[in-house]
């Protein structure tokens, strides 16, 4: 069994994402691993960080925040396979190591007891995947510039995607080409009544947007996310969302 170890900056290890993918694949074996996850860890310092993982139509991404303040720490994500006590990775971005994206790495699976123990590690699951509309992974494939809807190629290496649970919302923008990644933020959610309103938890680009919440108006139409209202600029958006399949 590969151990876990945290060390001092919590991100640049391959144990913890080991614990991670560890918790995803052991629900295969008495639960669905579908929805949200979280635990919590201590820093160097005493920092209480707090990790959720979102696992959504064969994708994962997991982001670590302080508790407190929201500070933001680091994500990572791709997609996964599991199989046989085997779970096989890809990573598509990945703040700690971007020399990570495009590798795949495969490790084995134990579940027990309702929940993921590793050590003295154990993950507990926050939804299953309900109850809100929009769980799944979501490229975006379309923005009004102006007054004309543009057409986004949800195949191209620059991609933006929102992978959802049934309460828990994490957009990611990175590149899997040149393995850069631009930003990210998430947080919880709920849809009612056709709104979409976003709590947002944490955000790479201003910690000062913590705390704030956006709402937007929602409809699923011919299968996609349509997405309108106000950025947290002010800024009117309308934008398209399509459903991330393993080819994209």
């Amino acid at each position: 069994m590969v151990k876990l170890f945290i060390p001092m900056s919590l991100m640049k290890t391959r144990g913890f994402i080991v614990s991670l993918l560890f918790l995803c694949c052991s629900g295969m074996q008495s639960q669905s691993f579908e929805g949200a996850w979280q635990t919590e860890l201590q820093n160097d310092v005493g920092t209480d960080i707090h990790y959720v993982a979102i696992f959504s139509d064969g994708f994962v991404s997991e982001a670590s925040y302080e508790k407190e303040s929201g500070k933001f720490s680091g994500t990572w994500g791709g997609s996964f396979e599991a199989k046989d006590g085997s779970l096989t990775y890809t990573f598509e971005f990945a703040t700690f190591d971007s020399e990570l994206v495009g590798s795949t790495e495969a490790v084995e699976y134990k579940f027990f007891d309702g929940k993921l123990h590793i050590e003295d590690k154990v993950w507990t699951r926050i939804d299953d995947g309900s109850p809100g509309d929009l769980a799944g992974a979501w490229l975006i494939s379309g923005r009004m510039r102006g007054d004309e809807m543009q057409h986004v190629d949800a195949s191209r290496p620059r991609k933006t995607m929102k992978i959802l649970s049934g309460t828990q919302f994490q957009w990611i923008a990175y590149n899997t080409e040149t393995k850069e990644f631009m930003g990210t933020g998430g947080g919880t959610y709920t849809t009612e009544n056709g709104k979409y309103t976003e709590h947002i938890g944490f955000f790479s680009r201003d910690d000062s947007r913590v705390g704030a919440s956006l709402e937007f108006d929602y409809k699923i139409k011919d299968g996609d996310w349509h997405h309108s209202g106000l950025s947290s600029k002010g800024t009117p958006i309308y934008e398209i969302w399509g459903k991330r399949t393993s080819s994209k």
